[in-house]
């Protein structure tokens, strides 16, 4: 297995060197290294319920399914409980899910669906996991690990880039900015909205390009540690890094910031399956991309795949 450290009790409890700090202010990340099982549970929680949650959720779990990898070692970095980590690799990946957080990691199985294997999990600091480089086919650094870890957001995508096997993929989760809303989508009422994503999804996205985006506001996020990394940032430290983008798009910029249109949509299923695949399209679009409240990317690896190294 790729973690350096011997499992106990099916929990890795080697802690690299990084995750310690005597003197200066504290990191941004060390707010999670003590949460309670009431911070796990309302973390897990903000995928589930409503119409607006379940569309953040599932444009997630869409575009891992898009970059379903070869098999081999697929590791979470920031894993939480695991909300995604089983959708990283392949079907025959084994994984491993890598937190600061011990509730988290405890958590896990008791959401981890059937017929696959629970990962390895590993409680440690993303900036220095116990795992070799180019151990993995897989990376994801998703549920804004990257933001969380304030001014070393950039080194903690190098060490992660430094686990991905040549050939293999980065998915990474970023915070450009507040997010965006559609114009049009937004001075429609709630039925006409519904009855509108029943048209052809390429249609919509014209009449909605058209009349083009608001950028939301939000509160200053930075005065808690919280680093927002641009689309344009990301990808020249993952350029930087050997890897070519693949993909990269908002998450919901057009009805995201808007639960009672999406409550409307959610109650029709052509609706919803429409607004699915207009949500992505629109992601791409640079203003949708600048001003993500989450962005996703996906990246490859493209050093001489002879290079990849053996997992023992």
């Amino acid at each position: 297995m790729p973690p350096r450290s011997e499992p106990r009790g099916g929990l890795a409890v080697r802690r690299s060197s990084a995750g310690t700090r005597t003197v200066g202010a504290p990191r941004p990340t060390d707010r999670f290294r003590n949460l309670d099982r009431y911070r796990v549970d309302r973390e897990w929680a903000r995928y589930e319920g409503t119409a607006q949650r379940e569309l953040f959720r599932t444009l997630r779990e869409r575009f891992l399914a898009r970059h379903v990898g070869a098999p081999g070692w697929a590791v979470d970095i920031g894993s939480g409980s695991g909300r995604f980590t089983a959708r990283l690799g392949g079907p025959e990946s084994r994984r491993v899910a890598v937190d600061l957080s011990e509730e988290m990691l405890l958590a896990v199985p008791e959401h981890w669906p059937e017929g696959v294997d629970v990962p390895h999990r590993v409680r440690a600091d993303g900036r220095s996991p116990p795992l070799r480089p180019g151990c993995a086919v897989a990376v994801g650094l998703l549920g804004n690990a990257v933001g969380f870890a304030g001014g070393d957001a950039l080194d903690l995508l190098d060490r992660c880039a430094e686990l991905v096997a040549p050939g293999g993929q980065v998915l990474v989760e970023a915070a450009p900015g507040a997010g965006t809303s559609a114009r049009y989508l937004h001075r429609l009422p709630s039925g006409a909205v519904r009855r509108l994503l029943h048209a052809p999804v390429r249609a919509i996205q014209g009449r909605v390009l058209r009349e083009g985006f608001v950028r939301l506001e939000s509160p200053d996020r930075t005065r808690h540690g919280f680093r927002p990394v641009s689309a344009g940032v990301l990808s020249e430290r993952l350029a930087a890094n050997g890897f070519e983008i693949t993909e990269s798009g908002a998450v919901a910029p057009g009805l995201g910031s808007d639960p009672a249109r999406l409550e409307a949509v959610r109650a029709d299923p052509v609706a919803w399956q429409r607004l699915l695949e207009l949500e992505e399209r629109l992601g791409t679009t640079p203003v949708a991309r600048d001003s993500a409240a989450a962005l996703l990317v996906a990246a490859v690896r493209r050093d001489d795949a002879s290079k990849i190294q053996s997992v023992k």
